[in-house]
């Protein structure tokens, strides 16, 4: 029955109960260019689009929402919040522009948002009105990829969350008798606003920066093949003492996008770019390579390698070899050796270690799950292919500092199992090395820390995970000022870091009483990842040593909305420091910025 309808009932007219109203924040989305993508590959548009409306669905979840609807490629949620409701629209367009980059650019699929807080009609769970019809126009005025919200959810989080905001004026909506003021969010900053003139100083050794590879296969499932040969250099040539090598982290935020090589150099402070392709098709690859003066974007060299697929290996060790001779670098012959060194002669095995790293760089639970799978495909082909091993480390890692795992004791076990047996077969594996530092800090083990984080090193002078495990190895132990120095080389290794970088360089300038430093690096952190709980632990210590008491209490507000249920006894016992007094320190804080 029609709400609000009238009937009769023993003569006289009676009005049906009053239609359930209510004030709530509503986010409205769909996909841009549907019909064609559609129109191009049907299947394929389908299975991307469950697979991103899984995504969604489980941000809305995470931030308190509830999807009301989703016909066809709109989805409509409504929040009590609208900070939650904001920085979901924020999280979502993040996760979706990453799975993004593993499609060609005319198959990748971007959702528009637009976020309303208005007055709804709620009529069994679900919802309609202005309120609705609004949030749908914003979404309709969005870019791919971007986020519009209206003048009433703008009021309610201007102050509140990391993103900025740009005003776009008021603007007449379809159906809507008065104008709204509508705001576009600044998605993305977490890399394109710190680029914005950006320019890095030149380091005193040769410099370079290696590009993604650019899948010209046509098939988005070969993208793991250009993106292993793009990291396979790269891990080369950060072998050599005499370079400054960029790390992939870094490299890949130009992924899919086109890129001007001075501003390249520019900002990841190069003075050379490596850019390429490849082509597999068959048991054929072609492989393309140019190398870019970073300054004048001047072609030094270009070279085109039609091979069997076989020879995949030989053809990277080219590509880094010419590389070395062109910027005129001097090798030791232990640096050859592990240059040249081949991992496996089993070549199915190491397509499936490729696919393993493509899907664990997705940072996720199924994306470990499925690198593990993947690694141990690998091992059954070939036992003494070291690469694996140190994957199924990883995943098991990852477990332990994402709580996937219901044992962390048998996690733990197993990742240092793995470490070992790779490092058993070859002793020159940077990345055993980095996985056993991370264990054995988690172990209290603080010497055997950072014995393992010096070997990497030595191993990956160029590296920028061997830089950021020694200093955090180093700060852990107490040694905070000479873990500064080696987070600030990671840094400049990889200058678009993941978020960790920022938040490991805070906590050793905080446990060193450089509190002013350490907030400049938590607030680059929270730039990135607004819900970063650590970030918000090491400012709320940084402002209670600075005095700065209601800075501090918010912080600890801020701490108790992302976690609850927080406990600083509980957080005492997993801090592996290696002195009493930084835990006491560290703990102590947060008990006077009102953490219990």
């Amino acid at each position: 029955m029609p709400i609000g309808r009238l009937f009769c009932l023993g003569g006289d007219p009676v009005v049906e109960a009053r239609a359930k109203r209510k004030l709530t924040a509503i986010l409205s989305a769909d996909v841009k260019g549907y019909s064609r993508l559609m129109g191009e590959d049907e299947l394929s548009t389908v299975e991307t689009l469950k697979s991103y409306r899984e995504i969604i669905s489980f941000l809305i979840q995470q931030y308190r929402g509830r999807v009301v609807d989703s016909p066809g490629d709109n989805i409509l949620a409504e929040f009590s919040s609208v900070v939650d409701a904001v920085e979901c629209a924020v999280k979502i367009q993040e996760n979706l522009r990453e799975k993004n980059s593993n499609f060609p650019e005319n198959r990748r699929m971007e959702f528009r948002i637009g976020v309303n807080l208005g007055d709804v009609i709620d009529d069994e769970g679900r919802i309609y009105g202005d309120g609705v019809n609004v949030a749908a126009r914003l979404e309709g005025l969005a870019e791919g990829g971007g986020i519009c919200i209206s003048g009433t959810a703008f009021d309610q989080v201007e102050d509140k969350i990391a993103v900025e905001f740009e005003y776009l004026g008021e603007q007449s909506v379809k159906n809507i008798k008065k104008p709204v003021r509508i705001y576009r969010v600044k998605t993305g900053r977490g890399i394109s606003d710190v680029r914005t003139n950006r320019e890095a100083p030149l380091p005193d050794k040769p410099s370079i920066a290696v590009l993604p590879f650019v899948n010209m296969s046509g098939d988005p499932e070969q993208e793991y093949f250009s993106d292993g040969i793009t990291e396979e250099i790269i891990t080369a040539l950060s072998k050599v003492q005499r370079m400054f090598v960029i790390a992939r982290n870094s490299t890949f935020t130009y992924k899919g996008k086109p890129v001007q090589v001075q501003r390249v150099g520019r900002e990841l402070g190069v003075s050379y770019v490596l850019e390429g392709s490849v082509r597999k098709s068959g048991d054929k690859i072609r492989i393309t390579a140019q190398l870019v003066d970073g300054k004048t974007g001047n072609h030094l060299w270009a070279e085109r390698y039609d091979r069997d697929l076989k020879d995949i290996f030989a053809v990277q060790d080219e590509i880094t070899m010419r590389i070395i001779t062109d910027l005129q670098v001097k090798l030791t012959e232990g640096e050859q050796a592990r240059i040249s060194g081949k991992a496996t002669d089993n070549l199915e095995a190491y397509l499936k270690e490729l696919q393993a790293r493509e899907h664990f760089f997705r940072m996720n639970k199924e994306g470990s799950m499925r690198a593990r799978e993947l690694a141990r495909e690998a091992i059954e082909l070939d036992s003494e292919y070291a690469a694996p091993h140190t994957m199924l480390a990883l995943t098991h890692m990852m477990d332990l500092w994402f709580r996937f795992t219901d044992s962390p004791e048998e996690s733990m076990k197993l990742a240092a199992e793995a470490a070992e047996k790779a490092l058993a077969i070859d002793e020159t594996d940077p990345g055993a090395y980095v996985g056993l530092c991370m264990l054995y800090i988690m172990q209290r083990q603080h010497d055997k820390a950072i014995e393992a984080a010096g070997r990497a090193l030595e191993l990956s002078p160029s590296g920028a995970m061997a830089n950021s495990s020694l200093g955090t190895a180093l700060s852990f132990a107490g040694r905070h000022q000479e873990a500064i120095v080696f987070f600030k080389k990671a840094i400049s290794l990889n200058p678009f870091p993941p978020t960790i970088y920022f938040r490991s360089l805070g906590n050793a300038y905080c446990m060193a009483g450089q509190y002013e430093e350490a907030i400049t690096e938590y607030k680059k952190t929270l730039q990135q990842n607004p819900d970063d709980l650590f970030a918000h632990l090491g400012l709320a210590v940084s402002y209670v040593s600075l005095n700065r008491k209601e800075a501090a209490q918010a912080e600890a507000a801020e701490v108790l909305r992302i976690h609850p249920r927080f406990s600083v006894e509980h957080h005492s016992n997993t801090l592996p420091f290696k002195n009493k007094t930084d835990t006491e320190l560290y703990i102590n804080a947060l008990r006077k910025a009102g953490l219990k």
